[in-house]
């Protein structure tokens, strides 16, 4: 049987050969590219002359190429579109390589050539892009104990294989729980309340699986309406529940000791590298810095949130106490939120829906990128996708060039895990001559169309198609010369900026006039409704950004405040961590910690304040836009070197470049209207 992933692939743009690629097909491969891979790094080690930038740094940076692609591909598909034969081949491949790349980095000959060119190499002499691939390289080998003695290089390597399988393990448990639960309503009248779209699409659920009612799961385009719109208390209660108790249920699926295990083995793994916790590895290679800034970045924000939290939930609970509610729960937020919206700004957003059609939403963003930087979208079927669903687009630049392939994979399935993202399965690089062009994606769960009408996207799914989009356009535009460096391959406190500043054209008349439109008549946005949008920027906002500092005060409490002696329940553990935020009753039944992808499988560990963090960034840097203009092509041009440098330089010099200065926190807490 001929294997695709053995050699280079002999396809159009060189795209992944989707349909031709099995699960069995990646243990061969992957053994294969190793024993390659390993060759270029003998070369480099038993280089008899003299270890400069080109033969020991370069030469790193250029070395296991394909072996680092189809890992991409396979790591991907594992998210996107997984199965029991991808989850297991996964779980095969990932030790070999955690082996392969720990070798290399624990190579003693190998680091000491690297160590030789940091030390002997003037910096003059390098491009800012070299001597940022010197210092990361260096930086890299160091902290992954290049420097240890060979008992705790082993020890080392023993955590990060316990931390690879737990991690796996981790993501198919939420999987498993979100795709387990379904909520049959079989009454017509329990529906009161549900908009007629969200009702249509739980009647062809219920039909797929031959059964009678309604049917609803945990996924986020039947669970975010269900509880938004669901008129019945109770069974908005029951849905909240079954969603807060993911893999905490004491069986086979339970996350508990999984997260127990992840946060103590990170501490190990950060003290034998000469650090006191996780967070203090993870922060020396942010913006941050320290700890200790991030704790007093949240607490600054927390000041401003709570005490405006606290009276937007006066507000709900006056709604609520109009049913005879005394005491607001969490099941109760969404419905008297939606409520409230509409009151307070005569926004109705199941209204607001029509004039946002999946695919006009798409052409908008795209006309967007258009008017900012230039680019054009062409749909292509010759590229291969590896489902039905996913659209392929080749992407050019304002002079016609080819500038990138766009994967879209917009609607929820069994095999995909939860929420939104942004991946790539091809980086940008330049070398002899040849600017190898990315291929990016982007992957969402929004609402499928259904028999009577088109995938309408609630605003919120809007600003969450312009986010990953944001993502996007910083690994499509991406010129480096480094493929470590290239796009989105920066600080992980600064990788969020290119994706909020992109929401913020989603709230603007001039960039909403290029797209939102009824999908039936045609007409566009009522002003009315344009300005009330434009003012939902604000609504909820203590609450919002009280919910989001929930989330880093809890990734900073697993990460940093962690004590391997102490904190052995999980439930008491992620009380005390979130006891500053905590304006809602707790339920025993229900927890975070468990299903917290983005911090334990996930790469935000020690780094989810990075959203908040980016949102300063962003905030400040769409001020520049307002004052000269949301498409003012000089600013455009600024922030697209921005997006095209990648991690080639410090991203405050990068930021600096673009905003003539440092960004200023009081930009994000007057646009949330904090003061």
């Amino acid at each position: 049987m001929k294997n695709p992933l053995f050699s280079d692939f002999n396809t159009y743009l060189d795209t992944t050969p989707f349909s031709e690629i099995k699960p069995e097909h990646f243990k061969p491969a992957v053994e294969k590219h190793i024993e390659q891979t390993q060759k270029e790094i003998d070369t480099i080690v038993n280089n008899p002359v003299i270890p400069d930038f080109q033969n020991t740094i370069e030469a790193l940076e250029f070395s296991g190429m394909h072996l680092s692609r189809i890992q991409s591909v396979l790591m991907n598909i594992n998210s996107a579109e997984t199965n029991e034969d991808w989850q297991q081949v996964t779980e095969e491949v990932l030790p070999l390589l955690n082996d392969f790349y720990n070798n290399i980095r624990q190579n003693k000959t190998l680091f000491e050539k690297i160590a030789y060119v940091k030390s002997h190499t003037n910096p003059d002499e390098l491009t800012a892009e070299q001597q940022m691939l010197l210092d990361k390289t260096y930086k890299s080998f160091v902290r992954n104990g290049a420097g240890l003695d060979a008992d705790k290089q082993q020890k080392l390597r023993e955590i990060d294989q316990k931390l690879t399988r737990l991690k796996l393990q981790f993501n198919k448990n939420v999987l498993h729980e979100t795709n387990d639960f379904k909520l049959l309503i079989t009454d017509e009248k329990d529906l009161e309340g549900l908009p007629a779209s969200v009702i249509e699409t739980a009647r062809e659920s219920a039909l797929q699986r031959q059964k009678d009612g309604w049917l609803f799961t945990l996924h986020a385009p039947s669970y975010i309406p269900f509880m938004k719109y669901m008129k019945n208390r109770e069974l908005r209660k029951k849905m909240a529940l079954a969603y807060g108790s993911r893999s905490f249920k004491n069986d086979e699926f339970d996350n508990c000791n999984i997260v127990l295990q992840i946060a103590t083995l990170r501490k190990q793994r950060a003290n034998l590298l000469g650090y006191d916790t996780h967070a203090d590895y993870v922060l020396e290679e942010r913006m941050a810095e320290t700890p200790g800034k991030v704790l007093d970045f949240l607490d600054r924000l927390h000041r401003y949130a709570y005490p405006k939290a606290q009276s937007e939930l006066q507000k709900l609970l006056d709604l609520a106490r109009q049913d005879g509610i005394e005491k607001l729960e969490k099941w109760d937020v969404s419905y008297y939120m939606n409520i409230l919206k509409k009151q307070e700004l005569n926004l109705d957003e199941q209204k607001l829906k029509a004039y946002f059609p999946l695919p006009a939403v798409l052409q908008g963003v795209f006309d967007i990128a258009g008017k900012l930087y230039g680019l054009t979208f062409k749909p292509n079927d010759r590229i291969d996708t590896y489902h039905p669903d996913v659209q392929a687009y080749e992407v050019f630049d304002d002079n016609g060039d080819f500038l990138a392939v766009f994967y879209a994979d917009f609607f929820p399935r069994a095999g995909k895990r939860q929420g939104a993202w942004m991946t790539s399965y091809k980086s940008q690089w330049q070398k002899d001559g040849i600017n190898s062009r990315p291929h990016i994606s982007i992957v969402t769960n929004f609402t499928k169309p259904t028999a009577k009408e088109p995938s309408l996207l609630s605003f919120n799914e809007v600003t969450t198609l312009f986010h990953e989009f944001g993502h996007a356009l910083h690994g499509m535009l991406a010129q480096s010369t480094y493929p470590s460096l290239s796009g989105t391959n920066v600080y992980w406190d600064f990788v969020e900026l290119p994706s909020q500043i992109m929401e913020n054209w989603a709230y603007e008349k001039e960039a909403l006039d290029l797209f939102a439109r009824h999908y039936q008549t045609g007409e566009k946005i009522p002003e009315n409704d344009l300005k009330n949008i434009k003012k939902s920027l604000q609504f909820m906002e203590g609450y919002a950004t009280n919910r989001q500092l929930s989330f880093g005060y809890l990734d900073m409490g697993w990460h940093y405040h962690f004590d391997t002696q102490h904190d052995k329940d999980v439930s008491e553990t992620e009380q005390k961590y979130m006891a500053k935020t905590r304006i809602l009753p707790y339920y025993k039944q229900n927890n975070m910690s468990v299903s917290f992808s983005h911090i334990f499988p996930g790469g935000y560990a020690a780094g989810y304040y990075s959203y908040k963090w980016a949102e300063v960034l962003d905030a400040d840097a769409f001020a520049y836009f307002k004052e000269k203009g949301i498409f003012n092509p000089d600013v455009a041009g600024k922030f697209k070197a921005l997006l095209e440098a990648g991690g080639t330089e410090h991203p405050m010099t990068l930021y600096k470049k673009f905003r003539g200065r440092e960004p200023q926190v009081k930009a994000l807490i007057e646009r949330a209207g904090l003061m």
